[in-house]
């Protein structure tokens, strides 16, 4: 059985030390490119594996990046996490997930272990709730908060979708088809989306004329269930027209329930939705959505990864991403 192949032996097979070829392979600035390129390839041809636990041990941060989700079930995270994942290979950096399902407990955990292999960074959908001990859980690692932000206690940058003015025009333009009583799911306020979104509808609503109905607006903690639950009560208690929903999950379940009870889109209620799974453009032919660009939230999440921080930064800077109002047949007027 042939030795392993270590940093020391391909040193030796070039005929330079190892400390140049351990630089070239974490992509040190002050190597050669030749250099860099021919440990590259001897390396690829012998089948050098990095030794991420080695690394660790000397305290050194290893080209992990973590990534906190909620969950995969939701298609924007899915969609993120490969886009995202692929933009960090460009980099020379490797993407491990944690699914948190919005526990802050096992947000504990998850970074926990990010400490143990010595990540370079954690991008995070921050969980409800407060962690007394936050700092000492998070020291050392370069935090980018996602889509939602928490206070916490080290700096960080967070990536939040600006969806403010979509959400208004959603409300214009199902007023603009004669729609007055106009209903609203959304997530909980408690979370920074969740509040900012709300805000955003009722200042719509306002916007047009029209005085947001508490009746008619219900927020719950985000999920597939809660969308499909909340759009039963509404449709129960009638006096509703049209739905748009403030969140991804929630659109699904909601557009779920709509399609179960076998109302038609726009004939019986109009709809705009949150998000947009490639099945939006053919059900009943078309669902109008708020649109979120994916490839660019990880584009810029990925960049953000290279950029050093403010020396001053004490609090959370914020990047934003527009979103975007794609209206389609289902937020068409009702029939009379």
């Amino acid at each position: 059985m042939s030795n392993r192949v270590t940093i020391k032996s391909i040193a030796q097979d070039l005929g330079i030390s190892h400390m140049t070829v351990s630089r070239a392979l974490s992509n040190h600035p002050k190597v050669r490119e030749d250099t860099r390129k021919a440990v590259l390839q001897r390396a690829q041809e012998l089948g050098y594996v990095k030794n991420a636990a080695a690394t660790a041990m000397r305290g050194d941060k290893t080209p992990i990046i973590g990534l906190l989700l909620p969950n995969l079930v939701n298609e924007f995270y899915a969609r993120f996490a490969n886009s995202f994942s692929m933009c960090l290979e460009a980099k020379r950096l490797q993407l491990i997930i944690h699914l948190t399902n919005d526990d802050i407990n096992r947000e504990r955990q998850s970074i926990l272990k990010l400490h143990e292999i010595q990540a370079n960074a954690v991008v995070m959908v921050p969980t409800p709730g407060i962690l007394e001990d936050e700092r000492k859980y998070l020291r050392d690692l370069r935090v980018i908060q996602f889509i939602r932000k928490r206070e916490l206690q080290t700096p960080s940058v967070a990536v939040v979708i600006d969806d403010a003015a979509a959400i208004g025009q959603a409300v214009q333009h199902l007023a603009s088809q004669g729609h007055c009583q106009i209903a609203y799911i959304g997530g909980k306020t408690s979370l920074s989306s969740g509040d900012s979104r709300l805000s955003a509808f009722i200042t719509g609503m306002q916007g047009v004329g029209l005085s947001p109905d508490t009746n008619t607006i219900i927020t719950e903690m985000p999920s597939f269930s809660m969308g499909y639950q909340s759009a039963q009560v509404l449709i129960d208690n009638g006096h509703v027209t049209a739905m748009i929903c403030g969140g991804f999950e929630i659109s699904n379940g909601a557009l779920n329930a709509l399609l179960e009870r076998g109302m038609h889109l726009p004939g019986d209620i109009s709809f705009i939705g949150y998000g947009d799974p490639s099945y939006y453009q053919w059900i009943s032919g078309g669902i109008s959505t708020i649109q979120i660009p994916v490839d660019d939230l990880a584009k810029k999440t990925a960049d953000l990864l290279g950029q050093a921080p403010a020396n001053n930064q004490q609090h959370t800077a914020q990047q934003q991403i527009t979103a975007a109002l794609v209206t389609r047949q289902s937020s068409g007027a009702i029939a009379l």
